[in-house]
């Protein structure tokens, strides 16, 4: 079983709509790169940024209307994203080109901690026979890095390369409780939060009180509020340092991931947190 409200893209099977993001908080050594900064290169990644939130594809105007950019840069622009592969054009329309689908395999397969977890997905997912996934944090997302798929061929499960928003993913709470507490008035304050699902926890002190929560049982929990019929839990993973680099947790129809079952897989999914921390060179405590 699939998610919904998903889209296909290069480099992924499946991808929730929603751009790579920036961090919304821009760092000194980015303010001091602005200088260096070309302008019609970053016109380009704008525009790749922007056609990745449109699979039917845009045409040259409504790019440029949309970005502000006049439309003669924008032909220029879209002519060499053309050569290059990296756009095409269908009818009168530009999509995402086929040389992204290798650069994004490119880049997951030469993600360290993506290396160290395959292994442990594996396990995680023979113990629990569910779909188990790796996700790290991606701004104010959580990016799908790995998945080990369930033997069941009914199966409820993102891509690697799709992006979930943290308020209703197991993998995105991981990251609220245990990453960015400090960053929710940020992410949330102005109310702009989507309601996925009957169950979906939207106010600030709704995201609060489940960060809360989050951190003293030690693994979150997506209770049908991203998908209806889909539970999940994610707990954290941690590097040398003991930063939270990634979330690592399982994705189940709730007709075997039922709630009677939530502290039995939980405590799996901490289990393989924990080892997957191990390896990353993490030696202190949850």
């Amino acid at each position: 079983m699939q998610q919904k409200n998903s889209r296909r893209l290069p480099g992924a099977v499946l991808f929730h709509p929603y751009p790579m993001l920036r961090p919304a908080v821009r760092t000194d050594e980015e303010s001091a790169l602005e200088r260096y900064v070309i302008p019609n290169l970053r016109n380009a990644c704008r525009i790749m940024k922007l056609l990745a939130k449109q699979p039917d594809g845009l045409k040259a105007a409504e790019i440029a209307r949309t970005l502000k950019i006049p439309v003669t840069t924008t032909l220029r622009i879209m002519a060499t994203l053309q050569l290059e592969g990296y756009a095409r054009k269908m009818d009168s329309r530009f999509e995402l080109g086929p040389v992204l689908i290798h650069l994004g395999d490119a880049s997951l397969a030469g993600t360290e901690i993506r290396t160290a977890a395959l292994p442990v997905l594996a396990q995680l997912t023979q113990r629990t026979d569910e779909t188990s996934h790796l996700a790290v944090p991606c701004a104010d997302h959580a990016l799908i890095v790995a998945v080990q798929d369930s033997p069941h061929p009914l199966r409820a499960a993102s891509r690697p390369g799709s992006l979930t928003e943290l308020h209703c993913s197991s993998t995105g709470k991981t990251f609220i409780a245990f990453l960015h507490a400090q960053r929710l008035e940020e992410f949330y304050g102005k109310g702009r939060v989507t309601k996925r699902t009957a169950h979906t926890q939207d106010t600030l002190a709704e995201i609060r009180r489940e960060a809360a929560v989050t951190r003293k049982r030690g693994f979150s929990l997506d209770d049908e509020e991203f998908n209806l019929g889909v539970r999940c839990c994610a707990a954290p993973v941690y590097s040398s340092d003991g930063t939270v680099v990634a979330a690592l947790g399982i994705t189940a129809a709730t007709v075997r991931f039922t709630k009677e079952r939530i502290p039995e897989l939980g405590a799996i999914v901490m289990e393989s947190a924990a080892e997957l921390s191990r390896r990353m060179g993490y030696h202190g405590g949850r």
